[in-house]
């Protein structure tokens, strides 16, 4: 798939040289499928999404089926992608998943944390409180068996039970996830929510608690049409970490407002035009989200596949 020599680069100053994108369709994505996709249609996915040069593919979750009937293969599925080059976090809800990951030979875990009380209990059904001792001997035991940790945090931007979230609520659950032993956060605009200034504020806060921002990555939703807008402010900021989704699958079952995940052709449509490397082959990444969405039986919402699948028909 051709882009004709577009979009042309011009850089701006100030942004960081390369973004490593975290690829979250294989998990947040297709988890949010009413039917259950396929295990080797997963696996084929992962692997044109290692091909399209992607280096950090989240490929399934360790839940209990009965919470994530989507994802309820990560165990054939994993040994059929474990050769890759690329790396593939999965996701850990407790001790018991993170055995099941281990036991496959996972080496780079995520753990689900929560901003909110009210998420925390919908999402995990426990207090905030409660989900974050559930979490730390599971990322303490991580780091024991050498593992990389992320620690997601949901809702920092806007909660559809309690709206605005304080900044030091956000800043609080990430202290608490760094001193546990997490390497990594990403922080969740979980409904979409979030405007430029509030993603600067944000980041702003957790320079004061001294969080330092090489180890925070951003996941946006483009309910309100600001995904790429509030990436570009954490750009700024000097985050070169990105959240996003093949073909903007995704959202989240748990928050009924929440739609759509950035998707990944659209950030990197951004970002290459900045002149900011990502290592990504656009033509083969569009090409991958148009194969899954023939596989959905539905055409993907990215505007930058359909804009570059229709100029090839």
């Amino acid at each position: 798939m051709s882009t004709g020599g577009l979009p042309m680069t011009v850089p701006a100053q100030g942004l960081p040289a390369r973004v490593r994108i975290h690829e979250v369709g294989a998990r947040d994505g297709l988890q949010n499928e009413k039917a259950s996709v396929p295990t080797p249609v997963k696996a084929e996915f992962i692997r044109r999404l290692a091909d399209a040069g992607l280096t950090t593919i989240e490929a399934t979750s360790f839940v209990h089926p009965r919470w994530v009937p989507q994802l309820a293969d990560a165990e054939q599925l994993l040994p059929l992608v474990s050769d890759l080059d690329a790396a593939l976090p999965v996701l850990v809800p407790n001790q018991r998943g993170l055995d099941r990951a281990l036991a496959l030979g996972a080496r780079r875990i995520a753990v689900f944390a929560s901003a909110t009380e009210s998420f925390a209990k919908a999402n995990l059904n426990r207090t905030l409180d409660e989900s974050l001792a559930v979490f730390e001997p599971v990322v303490r035991r991580a780091k024991d068996e050498g593992a990389h940790v992320r620690g997601y945090v949901s809702m920092c931007f806007g909660d559809p039970w309690e709206g605005a979230v304080p900044l030091h609520q956000v800043v609080r659950v990430c202290g608490a996830l760094r001193d546990m032993g997490c390497d990594e956060l990403s922080l969740g605009d979980t409904i979409g929510v979030a405007t430029p200034g509030h993603v600067r504020a944000l980041l702003a806060a957790l320079d004061e608690a001294r969080v330092p921002t090489n180890v925070i990555g951003v996941h946006f939703h483009d309910t309100y049409g600001q995904a790429l807008a509030n990436t570009y402010a954490a750009l700024e900021h000097g985050v070169t970490t990105v959240d996003a989704s093949a073909g903007g699958l995704g959202g989240c079952p748990y928050a009924k407002s929440a739609t759509g995940n950035l998707a990944t052709e659209d950030l990197v449509w951004m970002l290459h035009g900045l002149g900011i490397d990502t290592g990504v082959d656009l033509g083969r990444l569009t090409a991958t989200s148009v194969w899954m969405a023939e596989q959905l039986g539905r055409p993907s919402p990215s505007r930058t596949v359909r804009a570059l699948s229709h100029k090839d028909q």
